[in-house]
């Protein structure tokens, strides 16, 4: 085999509005919920639908805005396409356990539906403004540290 490859592509609804967030480096990211649906066999052998739940996480990708788009214009109910990587962070948790979690990292969103046709009850029109840090730079860039990620 010549090497390896990490790659995920998701078509699915959003469960929950975008978190978006800045890190204290003034970076934005922004967290999205996606449920995927897929059909398959029963334990009592009938055919049922099952749902799936990924966390995505978007960054700003160079002059592409992704995090802020994705936080301004998705709503819960929208139905995106997402590419990415899968990656496992780990922490150890307040009781002393080791905690995992393993996120799509978005490299890629496009909204597949009109805007405002995602659903919800809210103006669909009007951006999302997004959660900042006091006293850090909504335009700053740099290196980020897994760390740092705040959800």
């Amino acid at each position: 085999m010549a090497g390896s490859l990490n790659r995920v592509m998701l078509i699915g609804r959003l469960t929950a509005d975008p978190e978006m967030r800045y890190l204290p480096s003034g970076q934005p990211v922004t967290q999205l919920r996606l449920a995927t649906n897929r059909y398959g066999t029963s334990s009592e052998g009938e055919r049922r639908e099952f749902t799936d739940y990924h966390d995505i996480v978007v960054w700003n990708i160079g002059q592409r805005k992704l995090a802020e788009i994705a936080g301004q214009y998705l709503r819960k109910g929208s139905l995106v396409y997402v590419e990415g990587r899968l990656q496992t962070r780990s922490w150890e948790g307040q009781d002393g356990q080791k905690r995992y979690r393993t996120e799509v990292n978005a490299n890629d969103i496009q909204f597949l539906e009109p805007r405002g046709a995602g659903g919800g009850d809210v103006d669909e029109a009007a951006p999302r403004q997004p959660v900042a840090v006091p006293g850090t730079p909504a335009d700053a860039e740099g290196d980020v540290d897994p760390n740092d990620i705040p959800f």
